[in-house]
């Protein structure tokens, strides 16, 4: 199971994860209590280990800016945060190739209409996986004021189910809520390739509880 410890602010968090043994960290670009700039993740990204991926969250579309800020920060992943935008990934498809980790997020809303956020992610699966720009697909949860970090689960059995007939050949990584409590469920659920997590793992917004990372990822990785 493929494990990414996101919302990093700092190199001793990052090293935590790598040391627990995640496959990935992450560092949120977008405007977020646990938001980081270029030159902090660039800091941090040097003191850690060249095997684990460096991922950057990013709410926008502008591929100059996301350019830049993978060179500057030493990101070896992209998460695309802002909606689906598979014009965007093309073009970091094409800047990078396969040496950028791209990930495409689609958002489950779970304070709306159960059956229009159904079906809006079932849409925007079926066109990532048709148009095979992007190495995974996070699924995360979604309010009507915050897109990640929120805390909350999306409806994992009727998910289930939508991935079952759209996904293809897609990795899926599902966050939302997770934490070392519920992750075990989670995976039995949805059987997803990877799991991502921030606020499931933390003290307080950006700032990480050891005891909770380690337990998450031991959790993860504990179920068949």
């Amino acid at each position: 199971m493929w494990v990414k410890i996101c919302a990093n602010t700092n190199l001793a968090d990052a090293k935590l994860a790598a040391d627990a043994g995640a496959d990935a960290v992450g560092f949120v670009f977008a405007p977020s209590p646990r938001q980081v700039t270029t030159e902090q993740v660039a800091v941090i990204t040097l003191g850690l280990r060249e095997k684990i991926k460096k991922i950057g969250v990013f709410d926008s579309r502008n591929f100059t800016e996301i350019a830049k800020a993978v060179r500057i920060a030493g990101l070896t992943g992209v998460q695309l945060h802002g909606g689906l935008d598979l014009p965007l990934a093309e073009q970091l498809r094409k800047e990078f190739g396969g040496e950028l980790f791209l990930i495409q997020t689609l958002h489950w809303l779970v304070d709306g209409n159960p059956v229009k956020a159904e079906e809006k992610f079932r849409l925007e699966l079926r066109a990532v996986a048709r148009q095979n720009c992007v190495d995974a697909v996070l699924l995360d949860a979604k309010t009507a004021s915050a897109s990640g970090g929120t805390g909350k689960n999306f409806d994992w059995a009727c998910a289930s189910e939508v991935l079952k007939a759209n996904t293809g050949s897609l990795k899926i990584i599902i966050a939302g809520g997770l934490n070392a409590n519920n992750v075990a469920e989670a995976i039995r659920t949805l059987q997803p390739w990877g799991v991502d997590v921030a606020s499931g793992t933390e003290a307080s917004p950006g700032t990480k509880d050891s005891a909770k990372v380690k337990a998450f990822i031991a959790a993860a990785r504990a179920t068949k």
